[in-house]
């Protein structure tokens, strides 16, 4: 058996597409307080710890960059991972933090098991992960060792690399482990030198159970992965077609049977890829993005119009696949049709324009939990967000345009009747405020090191609406946006 361990593999999965040199953090809310979920190397070494405020985060290192945790992403990636891992042994299971492999019959492919693990580990090295890696006869010693420095245990004697670790590695809840340290059990051989029925009687038979699947009395096979499942449908044509409509009558046919399967598992489409094989055994294809999880037949089949219009026939088309190669969770649910009409229009006109354009350059502006107005908002992808239905952290008026702050040409405190902006002179004709906001000190923003701001909204005699501020630690005159 082999256990691979990840004990950063949050923090690892984001920094891998945007690499940071500096201290990284993810954090996540917990019991109304932002905690920190993931470290990496940097960040451990500055003392930080998983689990403290991140108030306290910040305090300990200025310097600390973050990005909020997505435990979703991580499964997937882990997902991806186990994927990978099955170039070793077809057996490959998912733990809590790692990967569980039964490479019964497949080390000597290898090499041995020596080079396997020395293979595995340098692959890992050079993907960027942190990790380490056990490797013992059993499941329960293979991830003890994972986590407690790594290596191979002897074959037949798993209690001699065991025996000096503490009884944490067993896999024992924490409330057990303290029980039984507080009675100065602290290693696997002080546990396993006790009498059994003892230990039967006082703490459970847990114990005795975790015990004996590290030392191999009581055996615990890897339940591997289940296959994924396939959401494709094929027809091999008696006759081979060419013309558009026969084409648009078997992509129906097919898209009929998938969106059966897929309302059966209670799944949508995310990506259709349509295949049609030419009798000259070449392929053509069409893809449609959507830009929400559907499994409409009527609909998706006019998204498949301008693709199928642009296939080349050929000679002639004798068999056609249509696959849904993402998916995802779309539940039975009851909804108005008012309601299913509108979010139904809008996913329709995302999805058009994203195949052309992709959909990732369609965003959405959505609010944010912050009262100040350049972190106030968030854009995301409109195909893969929802449309908030809460409003905007502040409730006084905000500008319509918001831009980085430009001076303006005025001193003192007070509001000023006349100043120059953008090379123009503007008067000003009724004036609302001041609204005082202050910085997070929580977060250091460089745009608010000056301190409180005191913002008016401004109509102009010119016009223009314009949202000004005033800074009284450093004073000066700022414009920051522009009502419509």
């Amino acid at each position: 058996m082999v256990s691979l361990w990840f004990p950063r593999l949050p923090s690892e999965r984001v920094l891998r597409a945007r690499p940071i040199e500096a201290p990284f953090a993810l954090t996540h809310r917990q019991s109304n307080t932002e905690r920190v979920y993931c470290l990496n190397e940097q960040a451990e070494k500055q003392g930080l710890k998983k689990g403290i405020g991140l108030g306290e985060a910040r305090v300990l290192c200025p310097g600390l960059q973050t990005s909020g945790a997505e435990p979703l992403a991580d499964a997937r990636f882990m997902q991806v991972l186990a994927r990978w891992a099955g170039q070793y042994c077809p057996w490959v299971g998912i733990e809590e933090d790692g990967l569980a492999l039964d490479i019964s019959g497949s080390a000597h492919l290898r090499g041995g098991e020596s080079p396997l693990l020395a293979d595995m580990e340098d692959r890992l090295r050079r993907a960027g992960l942190s990790h380490r890696a056990g490797l013992a006869d059993t499941r329960g010693a293979a991830w003890a060792l994972a986590r407690n420095g790594g290596g191979i245990a002897p074959p037949g004697d798993a209690l001699s690399r065991l025996a000096p670790l503490p009884i944490t590695a067993l896999r024992l809840p924490p409330a057990t482990c303290n029980s039984l340290q507080r009675l100065g059990i602290r290693t696997v051989r002080d546990l396993a030198n006790l009498p059994r029925s003892t230990l039967t009687r006082r703490f459970g038979a847990e114990v005795l159970l975790r015990l004996d699947q590290a030392l191999g009395t009581i055996p615990e096979p890897v339940s591997p992965l289940p296959p994924p499942a396939p959401f494709a449908f094929r027809m091999t044509l008696p006759e081979p077609i060419g013309l558009l409509a026969d084409v648009n009558a078997g992509l129906e046919r097919l898209l009929a049977q998938l969106c059966n399967r897929l309302e059966a598992r209670e799944m949508g489409a995310r990506k259709l890829v349509f295949t049609a094989r030419r009798v000259d055994q070449a392929s053509v294809q069409a893809e449609v993005r959507l830009a929400r999880p559907m499994r409409d037949t009527a609909r998706i089949a006019r998204l498949f119009e301008r693709g199928l219009e642009a296939l080349e026939a050929g000679y002639g088309i004798d068999q056609i696949r249509l696959e849904a190669v993402e998916v995802e969770k779309l539940p039975l649910r009851q909804i108005s049709t008012y309601s299913a009409a509108r979010i139904d229009g809008l996913a329709d006109i995302i999805t058009r324009l994203g195949n052309r354009i992709g959909l990732e350059n369609i965003t959405r502006y959505l609010p944010a939990d912050s009262h100040l107005p350049e972190k106030s908002f968030s854009i995301a992808p409109a195909a893969y967000s929802e449309a908030s239905s809460t409003g905007w952290a502040s409730s006084t008026p905000r500008p319509l345009l918001i831009f980085p702050a430009e001076p303006i040409a005025a001193g003192g405190p007070m509001l000023p009747k006349r100043f120059r902006w953008r090379r123009l002179w503007f008067r000003v004709a009724e004036a609302i405020g001041p609204e005082r906001i202050a910085p997070e000190w929580w977060f250091d923003h460089p745009e608010w090191r000056s301190g409180v701001r005191d913002y008016w909204r401004v109509l102009t005699h010119e016009g223009r609406r314009l949202w000004l501020f005033f800074t009284p630690q450093n004073p000066g005159w700022f414009v920051q946006g522009e009502f419509p």
